[in-house]
């Protein structure tokens, strides 16, 4: 990095700052995730390597500005770790001896550090604003459940999601969007501190479902595409219908044909909120429904958020 930032060296690295690294340092975050979400070794291999070159960038701009060089970033790392673990590297023994005493001898060590430093002692002060809010959720939570700030059960955060559920319901149902917004984030700050309960990485669960979804409709609009259909111009309960075969050949591993599957499963039909809705759209609306599926705003225009 020295000689690609040095002189005869390259044009683009010269131009780069700590800023405009931002997005390669997130983009490689997430390429690393997605390695390990995979279970793919041989690609973590290569994108640890990626994700690592990026810190190795960032410190070079600092060192080309004489603030600090890499060697420094990497001492104060290996000074945290020495100092943060006396169970560990210390001289005397210590009563630190499961993973969640290690993390509140950690905040407790922390906060101490920020006393001595100067600093107000905040536990949550240190968790990014930048994280994704799910994350940040989780780690809000990890950090205040280390001083005993938590659920005694599993089962009382799932009574508290219940009760956000059912306040969200009223929010929804006369209550305006900035309750139900509200109440909504409730629900999610719920959810996530269930994840950590269950020793769950919200953020990584998400992710994976995600990619379950988009598998699974890539699959339903597949099926649509070999019957010389078009998604945009299928009713819901079609869709509805595949989406049930979908599911179902995955359960079976069955290589029965689409329309085979939807036979011999018999999946269930439309569910009574969907009937209820199509019974009350006009000819219309549902001409207004399937153009803004396919991408197209109606006459009047897509309302903006």
């Amino acid at each position: 990095m020295a000689r690609l930032r040095g002189p005869g060296g390259c044009p683009w690295d010269h131009e780069q700052t700590i800023e405009s690294l931002r997005g390669f340092v997130l983009e490689e975050t997430y390429e690393v995730l997605d390695a390990i979400d995979r279970g793919d070794h041989d690609a973590l291999r290569g994108e640890i390597g990626d994700l690592l070159f990026e810190g190795v960038f960032l410190a070079q701009i600092e060192a080309d500005a004489g603030r600090f060089s890499v060697a420094d970033s990497l001492r104060a790392i290996s000074q945290k770790l020495v100092r943060r673990h006396p169970h560990v590297f210390g001289t005397t023994a210590s009563r630190v001896t499961t993973a969640g005493q290690v993390v509140e001898q950690w905040e407790e060590i922390k906060s101490r550090e920020q006393k001595d430093a100067g600093g107000r002692r905040s536990l949550l002060g240190g968790v990014p604003k930048s994280l994704p809010s799910l994350l940040r959720a989780h780690e809000i939570g990890t950090r205040v459940a280390a001083v005993g700030f938590d659920w005694a059960r599993t089962t009382d955060v799932v009574d508290k999601i219940e009760e956000e559920v059912a306040e969200l319901r009223r929010a929804v149902q006369g209550e305006g969007p900035e309750r139900a917004e509200e109440e909504m984030g409730d629900l999610l700050f719920s959810i996530a501190n269930l994840a950590r309960q269950l020793g769950i990485e919200p953020e990584s669960a998400l992710r994976k479902a995600n990619e379950k979804f988009t598998a699974r409709f890539d699959k339903l609009e597949r099926a649509f595409e070999a019957r010389g259909q078009s998604i945009h111009d299928a009713t819901l309960e079609k869709m509805e219908y595949e989406w049930n075969a979908v599911k179902h050949r995955e359960a079976t591993a069955a290589p029965a044909s689409s329309d085979e599957a939807i036979a011999a499963v018999a999946p269930h039909g439309p569910t009574a909120n969907a009937k209820n809705r199509r019974s009350e759209e006009s000819k219309e609306d549902r001409k207004r429904v399937r153009q803004e599926r396919a991408g197209r705003a109606p006459a009047g225009g897509r309302r903006q958020r």
